[in-house]
Order: structure tokens, then sequence, then C-alpha cells
């Protein structure tokens, strides 16, 4: 019976274990972007920490084992399940310490960890388990439990607990297992009392945390984003925010501002009358992105458009902006109008697999600040709009700032122009992020920017259109390789761009 207890032990750990390691990296990711690298150097220094804590078990008396391996669930228990929260309120009241306490806690808990499973293998060992049976069963639970976490995090605990809820958790299972350890083999251990009450003050602790989850969250992002916060969700993709300012609402991805109400009509008139205006025979739009209905908005003004198709990949962004008073407020209610079909799906996926041709296409994708999202800046992808696109269509693309991040900005350019579009670049600033660049791009036509618009705008007219496709000296052309997608040189591009501007 005590054999199979430890056995089922590793099972456990080995979950929480993954689990940390799986927290720290989306939580990386989604506030310092780059998936890839953060995945990549957190992977690193959490197996390294592994390696480590292996090293160090051998120091461990025989007699002491059991009661060693209490105390690791306790403090793995407690480092673990707390990391997400203080990770979170370290960046949001101070960036600078971030990486320092996020790699200073992911290698303490893979340290941890590594002792975990040799512990373990010697209590085996000293019940007289066959060696080659205790290495097969031992390994195997191991395994079992990472598969288990590697599904049950995306598609459960993070989308519905959120990261820190998600961190509490697996602490509490990590606990769960230092009191039945406790339990089963107290003959074992010395100090039993001692243990018992270390171990349900760290429960407590966990427990407190769990309950006040969404306090912690609320706290934290007051401090990152300073006003209050509205609307706040994690979904399998980002970490969605929408803040308020007296009449100002703000909304977030993964921390990075997206559009503030007060301005965001100049970012979403230059996004689409460009491309309408000279369309009067336009009858079918697909905007790719844009969940937020402000780009439809703006597109559903034309009387001539019979249907919109709109692909954005989170549910939560689409649902929120069709459902909460105060965004549908904002986007006039556009994601439920009837001329209006929205799909949550993966753009390039849903690009693959459809035929339906369109008149105009509108791209609204965030920056290109991860692997994730460069791909849909990439030669493929532009690719397949190209074949969705008639003819004598047009397209546009959100770009990034020509002024701030030139390089990333001129490889979007070069990206169309490889697939054979003719491009018309054109930049407008709005007052939240500046001068804001775009690309308008065509299968064939020239392009010639429209002098009157049939509708009323508030920004554009002959004089903001015009000096729109207008570039001074202190944004100039770059010659830029097209973004690939095996090297996606784009991302790169992007991070040394702003990388420069924050220096």
């Amino acid at each position: 019976m005590n054999k199979k207890i430890l056995i089922l032990s590793v099972f456990v750990v080995a979950s929480c274990g993954l689990a940390y390691e799986l927290i720290a990296g989306a939580l990386a990711s989604y506030l310092l972007g780059d998936s890839v690298l953060q995945f990549s150097t957190i992977i690193g220094c959490y197996l390294f920490a592994m390696g480590v804590g292996a090293h160090f078990s051998k120091y461990v008396r025989d007699e002491d084992v059991m009661a060693r391996f209490v105390d690791i669930e306790l403090a793995v228990g407690l480092v673990g399940g707390i990391s997400a929260a203080v990770l979170f309120l370290t960046f949001s009241w101070s960036a600078a310490p971030f990486r320092a306490m996020l790699y200073t806690m992911v290698f303490l808990v893979g340290a941890f960890v590594g002792m975990e499973v040799p512990l373990v293998m010697r209590a085996l060992n000293a019940r007289q388990t066959d060696f080659s049976e205790l290495v097969s069963r031992v390994l195997t639970f191991d395994y079992l439990g990472a598969l288990a976490v590697s599904l049950l995090f995306p598609l459960v605990m993070a989308p519905k607990l959120g990261l820190v809820r998600s961190g509490f958790v697996f602490g509490m299972l990590n606990v769960g297992v230092a009191l039945w350890t406790i339990r089963v083999f107290r003959a074992e251990l010395t100090n039993v009392t001692g243990r018992m009450l270390r171990a349900s003050a760290v429960l407590f602790l966990l427990v407190c945390g769990f309950i006040s989850a969404d306090r912690l969250t609320y706290w934290g992002e007051h401090g990152l984003f300073g006003d209050e916060i509205v609307f706040a969700t994690t979904t399998p993709y980002q970490r969605l925010v929408v803040t308020r300012w007296k009449d100002d609402l703000r909304l977030y991805i993964n921390g990075n501002l997206q559009f503030s109400s007060r301005d965001e009509y100049r970012y979403h008139e230059a996004l689409v009358h460009p491309v309408l205006e000279p369309l009067p025979w336009a009858r079918r739009v697909l905007v790719l992105g844009g969940g937020d209905g402000l780009a439809l908005r703006e597109i559903l003004r034309y009387k001539n458009i019979e249907h919109v198709t709109l692909v954005d990949l989170d549910p939560a962004m689409t649902g929120a902006f069709a459902s909460r008073a105060e965004l549908v407020k904002l986007n006039h209610g556009s994601l439920t109008d009837k001329r209006v079909t929205v799909v949550n799906a993966d753009a390039a996926i849903w690009l693959q697999h459809n035929d339906d041709m369109f008149d105009a296409v509108i791209v609204d994708f965030p920056d290109p600040s991860s692997f994730a999202l460069g791909k849909l800046y990439s030669v493929p992808f532009y690719g397949m709009v190209k074949k969705h696109l008639a003819a004598n269509g047009l397209m546009t693309v959100q770009s990034t700032s020509p002024f701030f991040a030139p390089h990333a900005y001129w490889t979007i350019d070069a990206t169309l122009r490889e697939v054979g579009m003719k491009t018309s670049p054109y930049h407008a600033y709005v007052p939240s992020f500046g001068e804001w660049g775009f690309v308008l791009a065509s299968p064939q036509a020239d392009y010639t920017p429209p002098t009157r618009y049939r509708l009323p705008m508030r920004y554009l007219n002959e004089e903001t259109t015009r000096e729109m496709f207008i570039f001074p000296p202190d944004m100039p052309a770059l010659p830029m390789a097209p973004n690939r997608l095996n090297t996606q040189s784009l991302v790169h591009e992007f991070e040394q761009d702003w990388r420069r501007v924050i220096r």
C-alpha cells in the first residue's frame, strides 16, 4: 500500500512541477512578449535547476528521506503556489526586478522538483522494490503526470481559473501530498506535530491566496494600468483588460495598449476608409482580427456593403465587445449586426479552409511582438489573403509605427510586395500611440488616395488623406527583406526597434 502511495505521489508532483513551469512561461509571454524566447529560457533554467536539485538529493541521509520529501513538498508548494501572484505583482509595481524574480522563482521550483523523484526512488528502493520495476513505474507516472497537466493547463486551468489561481491550486496539491505522506509514514518521521502545523499553515496561506486571487490580480493590474478596471479576463490566448479614466476607455492585450476611446476614431478611420472609399461597388468585406468591432463599425457605415466576415481567434474578445454595454456603445453594436458573421478561429487556418472571395480585406492584428503573431505578417499568410481578394480589390494592414519601429514597418511592406502586391504605405498620427503606420495593397490596381469621402469623417479629409501618404525625411523608406515563416525576421526587427525607443 505504501509503495502505491509513493508511486501516486510521483504523478501529482510531476503534474505540479510542469504546471509551475507553464505558468511562469505563460506569464512571462503575456508581460514580456516573444513567447518562444520566454518559454525557451524558462524551460532551460527549470531543467538546469532540476539537475542541481537531483545532484543535491544525494546528500540526504537514508533515514531522513521521508522527512526531507515532506519538507520539499511544502517548499515547492509554497514557492510554486505563490509564484504567479508574486511575479504579477512585481511586474505591476516595478518592471525592473521582474526578470530577476522570474528566474529566481523558476530556479527554486526546479531545484525542489529535481529532488522529489530521486527521494521517492530511494524510498521505494528501501522497501526492497526491484530496481528495474522501480525505475519503470516512477518514470511512467512521472511522464503521465506531465501529460495530464499539459492538457489540463491550457484547456481548463488557464482559461477557467487564470494563472494566479491555478498557481495556488497546484501549490495546494503539493501540500496535500505532504499531508498524506505525514499521515501514512508518520512512524518514519520525527516531529510529526510540527510538520503537520507547518503544512497546515502553508495550506491556509494558499487557500487564502486562492480566495483572494481576483483581488490580488486587481491590485496588480491597478498598479500596472493606473485606472479603474472595468473588465479583465485571461483566455487561452491572451490577457484582456479594459480600463476607464473619466470618459476614456482603454483596451490592453497582454499589457499592451490597443486603443483609447478618445482617439481610436483616428486609427480606425485611417484603417478603413482609404480602402472602402475607392470601392463603391464593394459588397463583401473580410476583417482579420479587429475583435473589438471598431473597424467593423466604420465598415458598416457604407450602405453598399452587404456582408462582412470577421475572423478573430478569441471568443472572449468578441463576446465582451458584443455584450458589455460600455463596449457595445463604443462599437455601435457592430458585432451583432445582421450583415456580420463572426468566426472565432485562427485566421491562417480559416483562410486555408475557406474559398470565399472578398472585395476588400482589413487586417487588424496586434503588433508582431511574438512568433505566434509574426506568422500573421508572413509571406505565406499574405499569399493566402491574396487568393481571397478580388483582382481589383484592396486590402490594408495595420503595420506598427514607421517612426518608432521603422525596420518592422518596412519589413511588412516588403512582405506584401514579395507576394506580388502593389503597395501604398501610409501613416496617421494617433495621440495615444504617436505616428502609426498602415500598408494598403492591391493585386493589380494602382492606388490613388481619395480626395473626398461620401461619409462624414471626424479626422479624414482631402488634406489629411494626402498627408498620410507622404513620408517626411525622418521616416524614410528602408530596404528590408520580407518576413518568411521559417525565420520570422519581423519579430526580431520589431523587438529591436522598440528596444531602441525604450533606451
